[in-house]
């Protein structure tokens, strides 16, 4: 999730463009680059690091046309190479998204004589559209991007003409609308010290962008009409896109990470699941006696949740250790054994001390984080990247469903090599994870009904979070969130543990959050239900939209989009972490910067 911002008009553009970068920084953070037009054509100027490096190199530049980018490294390292904008002879681009064909691009601008300099997918729509320019730059951006598979924020700069043009495919762009001036984002956060009227741009749509105005375009290149609106939120207000607080902008933004992770990675047609940065071999993947995941936190909670997937579809031994304890364990470990390390950030320390501890035993060793070229990624021979995008909230939420989301991929992925799952189950795997998104989106339709039930048990001193098997590891997530940002104390427990010790905590004062999505286990979670409601609970439950029994066992249900077994813990995430967010706000708590805690744990 990068940033990106353009500016065509009659003041100087340098300070116009880097404040815009610095109000989007939250959306990357690992490199940054302008290109400004020029008499003598474009210059470009972009390193690693942080706005304030690029400020740090910026000569003084008459300039009153140019694009930036603040990035957040998908593919290619965090280098100044790697860093927007990308120029191929008089064309410029700046992008975010992901070029799913890019490896074919690639060869194929190869073998019409361009050359790469970089390692992103970004530079292939660079050559592109050079190669198609034939003096108008809005028919160049046009064929060029009809050949592109992927998703897609584009700003474009052309050394002949005075103007922009952006394009937008999955990926959010805004135009800018000014006097005598005018402007492109990524977000309206960017815009809004300069103007509140902003045009929203939908998928397969062009802007050209000049001092006089703005033009739009659909990809058949005929005109298209286009309302402008105005913003009314504060600047304060906007960097969080009018949302209260990151976390439920984050949590909201969960349609697009899910998409984002699966991007590019399954196969419909296929059923196979596509991990280019898996170097494992077949002959290892089927040797594998063994799985060992490492992770702290949220990332430990969705490791359990890979035991049960790896075990249930590979056949694979699996354990989950928590990161600190594992060193000081005497592990047993050998070169059949694949480690997991799951890190939202790449540098959790715990985390990476646990796996340095585990390649000395010779185990393959894999990363699951979200954070291009850290301390993990560099420690490991296999790499998973989330692609969930910067998260600001110290509470984890879409970067723990892209977690989820990434073992699905890889349990699948070894399942198939390994020969224990047909052709007709991963398809129809395959085909329900594609659903996803829109199915979270339906959950977050629903939300003022969670904020309802969050309102009214958000006095309660004690919360218990009830699962078995697939939505055990969502309960302990469950209760990890609410006392994260609520401050309640919670517990997640398996729900066949209950009759072991904590039905004495049981009262008409303690809320009970039973996960109770279909299941082979669905009987026995019901007669757990059961089971509290007799010690005079009151009991929410989690259940499917075809569930038409739960209600007569239980005092409130939130209902969950019908999708396959084994996916029912992403939705039922997303509905935890919405209850916890609106018990805090209820609450009056500081949801984003919770007590004594940090987002990223860089100490043992």
């Amino acid at each position: 999730m990068c940033g990106i911002v353009g500016y065509v008009g009659n003041r100087q553009a340098t300070p116009i463009l880097i404040d815009g970068l610095k109000r989007l920084e939250y959306r990357g953070y690992d490199s940054a680059g302008l290109a400004m037009l020029v008499d003598n054509g474009i210059s470009v100027y972009k390193t690693e690091g942080k706005i304030s490096n690029l400020e740090s190199i910026l000569p003084d530049i008459k300039s009153t046309c140019g694009i930036g980018h603040t990035r957040w490294a998908t593919q290619g390292a965090p280098t100044t190479t790697n860093a927007h904008p990308h120029v191929s002879g008089n064309i410029s681009v700046v992008h975010n998204g992901i070029i799913e064909n890019y490896e074919e691009l690639y060869e194929w601008l190869i073998s019409k004589g361009y050359e790469f300099v970089s390692e992103t997918d970004t530079e292939v729509l660079a050559h592109l559209v050079h190669m198609y320019y034939k003096g108008d730059l809005i028919s160049a951006v046009i064929e060029g991007l009809k050949k592109v598979k992927g998703s897609y924020a584009a700003a474009f700069l052309c050394a002949e003409t005075n103007k922009l043009v952006a394009a937008r495919k999955e990926s959010p762009l805004v135009a800018g609308v000014g006097n005598g001036e005018n402007f492109i984002a990524s977000d309206v956060t960017a815009l809004l010290k300069n103007t509140s009227q902003v045009i929203y741009m939908n998928d397969l749509e062009l802007v050209q962008v000049t001092a006089q105005g703005m033009q739009f375009f659909d990809f058949d290149g005929k005109p298209v009409e286009k309302k402008v609106e105005k913003i009314e939120w504060s600047l304060e207000a906007a960097e969080k896109s009018g949302y209260p607080h990151f976390m439920i902008k984050e949590i909201h933004e969960q349609v697009t990470s899910v998409n984002d992770t699966l991007m590019g990675r399954i196969s419909e047609i296929s059923g196979d699941v596509i991990l280019q940065d898996i170097t494992l071999t077949l002959e290892e993947i089927k040797s594998l006696e063994r799985i060992v995941i490492l992770a702290c936190g949220t990332s430990y909670n969705a490791g359990l949740l890979g035991k049960y997937l790896f075990e249930s579809l590979a056949g694979i031994h699996t354990d989950v250790d928590i990161s600190s304890e594992f060193r000081y364990a005497n592990p047993v470990l050998s070169k059949s054994t694949l480690v997991i390390a799951i890190s939202q950030s790449g540098e959790t320390a715990d985390t990476i001390a646990a796996l340095k501890e585990a390649k000395t035993y010779g185990c393959h060793t894999l990363a699951i984080t979200n954070v291009v070229g850290t301390t993990l990624s560099r420690e490991v021979e296999n790499i998973l990247y989330t692609r969930a995008g910067p998260e600001i909230g110290v509470a984890a939420t879409k970067t723990f469903t892209s977690q989820l989301i990434a073992l699905y991929l890889l349990s699948i992925y070894f399942a198939r090599k390994r020969r224990k799952m047909d052709i007709d189950k991963s398809k129809s795997l395959i085909i329900s994870m594609k659903l996803l998104p829109g199915l979270i989106q339906q959950i977050l339709n629903n939300k003022e009904f969670i904020q309802k039930q969050a309102q009214r048990f958000s006095n309660a001193k004690d919360y218990f979070f009830l699962g078995r098997s697939l939505n055990f590891p969502i309960a302990l997530e469950g209760a990890l969130k609410l006392k994260e940002i609520s401050y309640i104390h919670a517990e997640g427990y398996a729900a066949g543990e209950l009759k072991h010790g904590p039905l004495a905590l049981i009262s008409n004062e303690t809320p009970i959050v039973a996960l109770a999505t279909r299941s082979s286990t669905y009987d026995k979670m019901v007669n757990n239900i059961k089971e509290v409601k007799a010690r005079r609970a009151q009991v929410i439950a989690i259940a499917g939209m075809d569930d038409t029994e739960i209600g007569k066992y239980v005092d409130v249900v939130i209902k969950v989009p019908i999708t396959d077994e084994l996916l029912y813990p992403i939705l039922s995430s997303v509905v935890v972490q919405l209850l916890a967010y609106y018990s805090a706000q209820a609450l009056g708590c500081t949801i984003d910067k919770p007590r004594n805690l940090a987002k990223s744990v860089t100490v043992e």
